[in-house]
C-alpha cells in the first residue's frame, strides 16, 4: 500500500528520488521508532497486567503486533522499496511490497473483531460470556491473521505487473492498481470499514436510548443504579474504541484515495509531496495507538506507569467502571 512512485517517475533519475525522498525517510525512521516501542508497551502492559486478560483487549493486543510490525518490519521495507531495492528481483520486491499489505488487513480486521466484540456485550450481554471466551478470541486473531496473510500474498500469486527494465523495484512499477483499488481497497478495507461503522452507529444509538429508558423511569433503585452504570460504562467503551477505528480511516483513506485516482487517471500527475504525505500519514497511524490507549484508558495508563517505574499496578473494580474501558466486558 506504500504507493510512493507513479508515472511522473519514470522519467525521474533514482539520485534525484532519492534526493527528494531524504525527509521522508527521516520522517518514517521516527515513525518506526515511536511505532514499534509504543505497541509493544502495548503489549507488555496487557501481559503483566491480570486485570487486562480480557477478550477485547486480546483483539488490541493483535492489533498492536501488527502496528508493531509496521513500524519494525514495513517501513524499513518501505524504504528500501522507495530506493528501488531490490532491484532485477520481483519476487522478494513484491514480498516486500506485499508485507504492508498484509499487517494493514491485519489491523483492519482486529479492529472488526473488537466492533463485532462490543456488538456482542451489548446485544447478547447473556452470552457473551460463553461466545467470546479467551480460546474463541484466539481463534478468531488467527483466523484474521491467515487471511491477512493470504491478501497480502495475492500479488506474488501472480497478480502483479510485469516488472520494467529497469528492475527498480518500485510500488506502482510492479503492483497491478486493480489489485489495490478493486480487490484491496474496496472489498477488503472499504467494506469492512464500512461494517464498522454501521456496527458502532446502532451501538451509540442503542446505548443512548436505553440511557435514556433509565433515566426516565422513576425510583432509582440499586438495580437500576446499576444499569445506568453499565450503559455509562458501554458508552465510554464504545466511544474509545471507535475513536481508533475514526483514526484509522483518517490516516488511510488519503492513499486508498490517491491509489484510485493512480488508476483511474494514469497519466495525471500527483504531485510527489503529497503522495509521500498520505503515506506518512498512513504508517503515522501505526504509532498513535498507544498514546490514544494512555489518554483515554485508565487501565492502559496505570498499567504504562508501572511499567516505567518498574512496580505492578492494582486496579480495582471501581476504577475500571469509572474508566469505561476495556478491561470488563460484561454487559
Amino acid at each position: 500500500m506504500n504507493g510512493t512512485h507513479n508515472a511522473t517517475l519514470l522519467t525521474t533519475p533514482p539520485d534525484l528520488v532519492l534526493s527528494i525522498n531524504m525527509p521522508y525517510m527521516v520522517a518514517e525512521l521516527v515513525i518506526a521508532a515511536l511505532s514499534t516501542v509504543g505497541n509493544l508497551l502495548v503489549c507488555l502492559a496487557v501481559g503483566l497486567n491480570r486485570k487486562m486478560h480480557t477478550v477485547t483487549n486480546y483483539f488490541l493486543v493483535s492489533l498492536a503486533v501488527a502496528d508493531a510490525c509496521v513500524g519494525g518490519v514495513a517501513i524499513p521495507c518501505a524504504i528500501l522499496t522507495d530506493m528501488g531495492i531490490p532491484r532485477h528481483n520481483l519476487y522478494p520486491c513484491l514480498l516486500m511490497l506485499s508485507v504492508l499489505i498484509m499487517l494493514t488487513e491485519s489491523s483492519i480486521f482486529s479492529l472488526l473483531a473488537v466492533a463485532v466484540d462490543r456488538y456482542l456485550a451489548i446485544f447478547l450481554p447473556f452470552r457473551y460470556p460463553t461466545l467470546m471466551t479467551p480460546r474463541n478470541a484466539l481463534l478468531v486473531i488467527l483466523v484474521t491473521w491467515v487471511l491477512s496473510f493470504l491478501i497480502g500474498l495475492v500479488p506474488l500469486m501472480g497478480w502483479h505487473k510485469t516488472p520494467p527494465e529497469s528492475g527498480y523495484c518500485f510500488f506502482v512499477f510492479v503492483v497491478d492498481m486493480t489489485y489495490m483499488v478493486y480487490f484491496n481497497f474496496f472489498g477488503c478495507v472499504l467494506a469492512p470499514l464500512v461494517i464498522m461503522f454501521l456496527i458502532y452507529a446502532r451501538i451509540f444509538a442503542t446505548v443512548k436510548r436505553q440511557a435514556r429508558r433509565i433515566a426516565a423511569e422513576r425510583g432509582q433503585g440499586e438495580a437500576q443504579a446499576r444499569r445506568a452504570a453499565s450503559m455509562r460504562t458501554e458508552a465510554k467503551t464504545a466511544a474509545s474504541l471507535f475513536l481508533v477505528l475514526f483514526l484509522f480511516t483518517v490516516c488511510w483513506i488519503p492513499l486508498h484515495i490517491i491509489n484510485c485516482f493512480l488508476l483511474l487517471c494514469p497519466s495525471c500527475p500527483v504531485p510527489l509531496p503529497l503522495l509521500l504525505t498520505a503515506i506518512i500519514l498512513s504508517h503515522a497511524n501505526s504509532a498513535v495507538n498507544p498514546f490514544l490507549y494512555a489518554y483515554k484508558m485508565k487501565s492502559f495508563r496505570r498499567s504504562f506507569k508501572a511499567i516505567f517505574l518498574c512496580c505492578r499496578v492494582e486496579m480495582d473494580q471501581d476504577d475500571r467502571i469509572e474508566d469505561g474501558d476495556t478491561t470488563t466486558h460484561k454487559s
